[in-house]
């Protein structure tokens, strides 16, 4: 259904595909996300789009905030768990169907969780362009 030139999945079923998403992801990487909560949040808020520099709520797909794995010493240790936040709203804005949404949930769970491995969003971009231009993407 169509409403407003928005997508309207029922909450439910979009977690089930970022609970998808984060299920099919290698299980190197699955071992390795010890301490992270990933939820579901309609938009973001003013606070976490100034955060990254953005101005408008559709920009901002996803969003990780803790401490990257690659900056972790020694010390690191007895903290909050690290905040994935994956947002319906904007990632429904921009697919026209469930499929749609369904790829772009896994693009953006990887995203994040490359964000929470050390990954930044330079090289990811750099990544991406890289796969564009061989057409992969």
């Amino acid at each position: 259904m169509l409403v407003s030139g928005f997508r309207d999945m029922p909450e439910e079923r979009f977690e089930s595909l970022v609970a998808r998403a984060i299920e099919d992801l290698p299980p190197e990487f699955q071992s390795k996300l010890e301490n992270v909560d990933v939820v579901v949040e309609d938009w973001p808020t003013s606070r976490q789009l100034r955060q990254v520099k953005l101005k408008h709520p559709t920009q901002l797909l996803g969003l990780y905030q803790g401490v990257p794995q690659t900056k972790r010493g020694r010390g690191y240790g007895m903290v909050l768990p690290d905040k994935i936040t994956i947002f319906q709203k904007p990632i429904e804005a921009l697919c026209r169907f469930d499929k749609e949404i369904e790829m772009k949930v896994q693009e953006v769970v990887r995203h994040e969780i490359a964000h929470h491995f050390g990954i930044s969003e330079g090289t990811l971009q750099r990544i991406r362009g890289e796969k564009l231009r061989r057409g992969k993407c």
